[in-house]
């Protein structure tokens, strides 16, 4: 999963409660963008190319996960939501919210319906001024000057008054500060790769991700199960062992908070599944002497997704060993989980049904996620 970029965005009001609706903007944004990072003061400028109210304009940073043109179509329900009915009219009109994209990192983007950086940012104070508050360093990819440098050099008189009012940042509910080790698990294709990187960049988290990817028995092991399941669980359990040994080993978890997407114990998971009796009992063995020797997390997360969604995940992400996985192994393996989750006593477990989110395309199912698992970790 990319990393977020950062985005700016302009807002404006003439209409109606002017900072009320900036600031449900902006929490808006928050739920539906990604995490607010800086927000400009308030700046009062008269309507500018027609008659009309004073406008409260505003520039905001923000995080996010989605690319430039999505961003646009969410800034585009975001107006709507708070009032605003966008006229075909080519003419400036008043407006309950201006909602536009100024800058995508150094993105220069030329679509029909979406121009990154704006056009029109270097002639028009009432946007230079709030966002030199933010990212006065900040170089235009196409002029190549700095926002300052433009705000200088601007050929707009435009008389423009800061306001005493603030902006708030919407508050991060979520801080994980009396959990340091989380583990992330799931059945094939559930996302716990997604949601722990995710968690891993938006809270400064060290992840740890399964190496499955440099496992050559396993393409083999979906050829031909019986002949390769003992050699691939062991391979797993030997690199899963050596792996949280050796990453675990790097952070202090009194100070760090880590965030893995698996959790050892699903070796003895898929092994009871793939091995034949005698295999799994000497494999069982193997595991525990193993086990004893490493950290446990504090919480153990387990992502579940019906069936359907399952497949469906398998078959988008497209690898071509797991696309003659079957129905019924991915049932059994979520039974196994099941059973072990129900079995731990001294392990803080929390079963999340995902079945109905798509927390990587709906940012409001990502903070969901996010509030449940806070709940517990504070409980």
């Amino acid at each position: 999963m990319n990393p977020p970029k950062i985005v700016h965005i302009a807002l404006g009001s003439n209409v109606g409660e002017r900072f009320v609706i900036l600031q449900n903007a902006i929490n808006l944004l928050y739920e539906e963008v990604g995490n607010i990072l800086k927000i400009s003061a308030i700046y009062k400028t008269p309507a500018l190319g027609f008659e009309g109210n004073e406008f409260l304009n505003a520039c905001v940073s923000v995080s996010t996960r989605f690319p430039a043109e999505e961003v646009l179509l969410k800034l585009l329900q975001i107006e709507k939501r708070m009032g605003r009915n966008r006229s075909q009219s080519k003419n400036y009109q008043n407006r309950t919210l201006d909602l536009d994209i100024l800058l995508f990192e150094d993105e220069v983007i030329e679509t029909e319906d979406l121009r990154v950086p704006h056009p029109e940012i270097q002639n028009r104070k009432f946007v230079l001024q709030p966002l030199q508050d933010i990212a006065a360093r900040e170089m235009h990819p196409v002029l190549h000057k700095t926002i300052a440098q433009l705000l200088k050099e601007t050929g707009d008189s435009s008389e423009i008054q800061r306001i005493e009012e603030n902006l708030k940042v919407p508050q991060q509910p979520f801080k994980f500060t009396n959990c340091n080790y989380i583990a992330v698990e799931g059945n094939i294709g559930a996302g716990k790769t997604s949601f722990s990187t995710m968690v891993s960049q938006d809270f400064n988290a060290r992840l740890i991700l399964e190496r499955f990817k440099d496992n050559p028995f396993l393409p083999k092991f979906y050829e031909n199960k019986e002949r390769y399941a003992f050699p691939l669980e062991m391979s797993f359990l030997a690199d899963r062992y050596q792996q949280l040994s050796d990453d675990l080993a790097q952070y202090d978890l009194f100070k760090d908070f880590v965030i893995s997407d698996y959790d050892v114990f699903k070796s003895l998971i898929f092994a009871k599944i793939t091995l034949q009796e005698d295999e799994y009992l000497l494999y069982h063995k193997l595991f525990h002497l193993m086990y004893k020797e490493l950290v446990k997390p504090e919480l153990y997360i387990y992502l579940y997704q019906n069936t359907a969604r399952l497949l469906e995940n398998i078959k988008k992400r497209g690898r071509d060993y797991e696309q003659n996985i079957q129905a019924e192994y991915l049932m059994e393996i979520n039974q196994s989980y099941l059973s072990f989750i129900k079995s731990q006593t001294g392990m803080k477990v929390q079963i999340i049904d995902i079945s109905d989110k798509d927390f990587v395309n709906n940012r409001k199912d990502y903070l969901v996620l996010l509030k449940e698992i806070d709940e517990t970790i504070t409980r």
